[in-house]
């Protein structure tokens, strides 16, 4: 396999696309009896995607109700001319309406103190804000009060001028904000239908791999080990997301050990997860443990491993293990976070709508670059977006190499060289993938 990136990401979606398709339980069951999906309550149900439209199944407002404090009245449809609208017509005013109550009909030549929200009396269609009459206070009942000449609808919410009892107000395949869950419960609406969370397992490989905390590190990293960085910075980068982590493993480097492991965990429950990553063991090396349990494992794995022009994150693996797609990543944390940003990111956007997609913005590189030519760079960096008399800018942090976990801490931002370009010079327009 080698591919540009913008093949491997095609790739990488369609093999996902298929696979989950004819998965029981498939994540990307779009039927609220689909095991794809899920019912929560609103809050929990926030950055999710909404499985099918939600339609209002009342008006909004669900009655005409004042804008304002002040006095309910009846205007004239048609204001008779020479009525000059400065001038002001004396009312004798009714009992106060007060939020939440069911007034009672408005008699002629009457003025009914209403508050911000009220329900509107019958035979009124206007609203005078109290600082317009005169006095400029609420009178009491049998009190007479002038007001200024007003249109019909002035300050009066009518019924369903925000929200049609019937109007589709949030199609499927939205992904939920808080204005989205607000909508939900003004219609009051305590669940919502959304897609369940994807499950992954993640496999991280190497005998030289310890996770932190390990008793085997209790007195000091022993000589040629080092921590794993891999399994929480792809645990916290699928979680933030939208997915589970249902289970990991550091995987050492024994191919029928890795074998086992996958066929005990698929084994244990009726498909535990939609999408198997590891990381590390795809690449030439000597001992690469997932190539070599995979290519062992021919007649239940159908994989495709080799290259792909982006560095870091050249090594690249996608195919499936028992119908279960199977992406593997290059073992170095940096090009395996830019392997996650770059292919399997924008799939689930596309696939499931979410994640958000990342937003790709121009800006003023901050200083001179260079580049290998025939490969797409990314490379960390810090953004700084646009001000009163600046614009958007970018500088590098750290260099190209992809063990540079702490360059990857300190940036905001990728920065990504077209293959095609060797040399950048300070000024120059980059394409930068905000994170």
């Amino acid at each position: 396999m080698r591919r540009t990136v913008a093949e491997h990401q095609r790739a990488v979606a369609e093999l996902l696309r298929t696979r989950w398709a004819a998965l029981p339980g498939s994540i990307t069951a779009s039927q609220q009896n689909g095991k794809g999906t899920t019912s929560l309550p609103l809050m929990a149900a926030r950055d999710r995607v909404l499985v099918d439209d939600l339609r209002a199944p009342l008006d909004l407002p669900p009655f005409a109700n004042s804008q304002m404090d002040g006095y309910a009245i009846l205007v004239d449809a048609e204001q008779p001319e020479g009525v000059d609208s400065a001038q002001s017509t004396t009312y004798r005013v009714a009992a106060t309406i007060p939020a939440g109550a069911v007034p009672a009909p408005l008699q002629p030549g009457t003025a009914a103190p209403i508050m911000t929200g009220a329900m509107l009396p019958a035979g009124a269609n206007a609203v005078v804000p109290i600082e317009q009459a005169v006095p400029a206070h609420f009178a009491e009942v049998g009190e007479s009060v002038e007001l200024p000449h007003t249109a019909p609808g002035t300050f009066v919410r009518e019924r369903g001028s925000d929200v049609l009892r019937g109007e589709l107000v949030i199609p499927a395949g939205t992904l939920l904000n808080a204005a989205h869950l607000g909508l939900a419960a003004a219609l009051g609406l305590s669940e919502l239908t959304v897609r369940r969370k994807l499950r992954v397992l993640l496999l991280t490989t190497g005998d030289e791999v310890l996770s932190p905390g390990d008793p085997a590190a209790a007195a000091g990293l022993p000589e040629g080990k080092i921590f794993d960085a891999n399994d929480s910075l792809l645990r916290a980068s699928l979680q933030a997301a939208g997915a589970e982590v249902v289970a990991s493993l550091v995987a050492k480097d024994d191919p029928q050990d890795l074998l086992q492991f996958l066929d005990n965990f698929l084994e244990a429950t009726q498909r535990p997860c939609d999408l198997i990553i590891s990381v590390g063991g795809i690449s030439a090396g000597a001992f690469e443990v997932v190539k070599q349990a995979l290519t062992v494992a021919a007649e239940q794995a159908q994989m495709d491993f080799g290259h792909v022009a982006m560095q870091p994150g050249g090594p690249q693996a996608a195919g499936s293990y028992r119908g279960v797609p199977f992406l593997g990543f290059p073992g170095n944390p940096v090009s395996a976070f830019v392997s996650f940003e770059m292919f399997l990111r924008p799939a689930l956007s596309e696939l499931l709508g979410a994640p958000v997609r990342r937003n790709r913005v121009l800006a003023t590189l901050e200083h001179a670059m260079t580049s290998p030519a025939g490969k797409l760079q990314i490379r960390r960096g810090s953004y700084s977006g646009p001000e009163f008399e600046s614009a958007a800018s970018v500088r590098e942090v750290g260099g190209p190499q992809s063990h540079l976990l702490g360059a990857l801490a300190q940036a905001n931002a990728l920065i990504t060289v077209p293959a095609g370009v060797t040399e950048l010079q300070a000024g120059a327009k980059v394409e930068v993938l905000l994170l």
